[in-house]
């Protein structure tokens, strides 16, 4: 076999919490010491280990996918690999040129056209202006800004960013193609159209693809070979199939109601506080439903301060299905009038019949307050779905809620 084109040695990466910037110049220097010298790294209380003890290997012109929930270290990883970040030990060896899509905008200057900004880009991975000319008008066309393309790219929306930012990264050539879940900011046909350009970049360049998403089918389509991260350690390294069948089974079993759910609450407006959001079937919580029969979804809240919500708020629950949203049942859609708020509350979704055959179902909760998100708990639950009589249901397709439309009703 072909030696690594990406090989990972005991790669830790570790935060010092409530620091502003990393640590003193004693610091570091010390723990550089520590680990030029073979040592561990002295633990300390106030230490956050994004990443600790991530081994693997990967061959040249693999696609190797990347998954776990949110904070498993995914971004963290891809920040080490595309040497945007240092590890605080173990190393990690990258046999090739590098292209990074890490957020939008990645390598780009503001104030350039994104004409030079193509032409910088390629200057960065240590291509000569007349590589990059031969690229140009191919990139141009796959990125589908040719009205725009010396307009400053400040001035793009994000889409345009992404479009631009993944044809410059896809196609000037890199032995190492790094894609982070930016691309789900793109509408879904350009989606479609990346992972095919990421598919053949692959197959018939043989470059090697590592790409992290939320989305296990694209994962599944795309990726022969994917790791599972969890909490910071790789759980899990092996073909697709059976790292999507561990981490499915770890959503079911780990999912729960209330506030010891896996997902966090991005709470933006204090006086607001979430109590629990649970589902409930037959007047009893439960972390399971089965298809055809009615369940509910009920957010309960406390409020310091009603009169700071005098038009009251609106609630979105949003359902997953391997990393895809298919429903997002909106109250502002389905009710008309926000719900008013008191100095204690609910409010409850209930749902005549459920669709979801087998498998879990990942479901988040918002809220808003004239139109502008006050609170945000992805994966708030995981609900494990049983098959049952669920013919009829009455699902349609409607684009703008997601991919269906489900009969339901909102009280509180």
């Amino acid at each position: 076999m072909s030696q690594p084109i990406i090989e990972v040695e005991n790669l830790s990466k570790r935060y010092r919490l409530g620091a502003i910037g990393a640590t003193t110049l004693r610091e570091e220097f010390s723990g550089w010491w520590e680990r030029r010298r073979g040592r561990t790294v002295v633990a300390d209380a106030r230490d956050f280990w994004a990443l600790r003890d991530i081994s693997f290997t990967v061959q040249p012109g693999e696609v190797v996918g990347v998954i776990g929930r949110n904070g498993a270290g995914k971004s963290t990883l891809l920040k080490i690999l595309s040497r945007i970040t240092e590890p605080t030990s173990g190393r990690a060896v990258l046999r090739g040129r590098v292209a990074s899509l890490l957020e939008v905008g990645t390598g780009f200057h503001p104030d350039l056209s994104g004409r030079e900004n193509i032409f910088l880009n390629g200057a960065i991975l240590g291509m000569t202006r007349a590589e990059v000319r031969r690229k140009f008008d191919e990139i141009v066309a796959f990125a589908e800004v040719e009205k725009f393309i010396d307009t400053p790219v400040k001035r793009y929306s994000s889409g345009m960013y992404v479009r631009l930012a993944f044809a410059v990264a896809a196609h000037l050539e890199p032995e190492i193609l790094i894609i982070d879940e930016v691309l789900a900011v793109g509408d879904a046909q350009f989606q479609k159209k990346c992972l095919g350009k990421m598919g053949s970049v692959a197959a018939q360049d043989g470059r090697t693809v590592l790409f992290v998403s939320h989305n296990l089918a694209a994962v599944e389509s795309l990726c022969s070979r994917a790791l599972y991260l969890e909490a910071g350690r790789l759980k899990l390294a092996s073909s697709t199939a059976a790292v999507e069948r561990q981490f499915l089974a770890d959503l079911a079993t780990g999912g729960g109601s209330g506030a010891g759910s896996a997902g966090t609450v991005r709470n933006r407006h204090p006086d607001l506080i979430v109590e629990d959001f649970t589902a409930i079937a037959r007047d009893t919580p439960t972390t399971g439903a089965k298809a055809g029969e009615p369940i509910a979804f009920r957010l309960r809240y406390r409020c310091a301060n009603p009169a700071a919500f005098s038009d009251g708020i609106s609630v979105s629950v949003i359902f997953h299905v391997r990393g895809q949203r298919l429903l997002n049942l909106w109250s502002s859609a389905g009710r008309g009038a926000p719900f008013s708020v008191q100095e204690q509350g609910e409010i409850t979704c209930e749902v005549p019949r459920w669709p979801f055959r087998t498998g879990p179902v990942r479901v988040d909760v918002h809220a808003s307050y004239r139109m502008q998100n006050i609170l945000e708990w992805d994966e708030a639950l995981v609900v494990d779905s049983i098959d049952g009589d669920y013919y009829g249901t009455g699902v349609v397709p409607h684009e703008s809620e997601g991919l269906m439309f489900l009969p339901h009703h909102w009280r509180g």
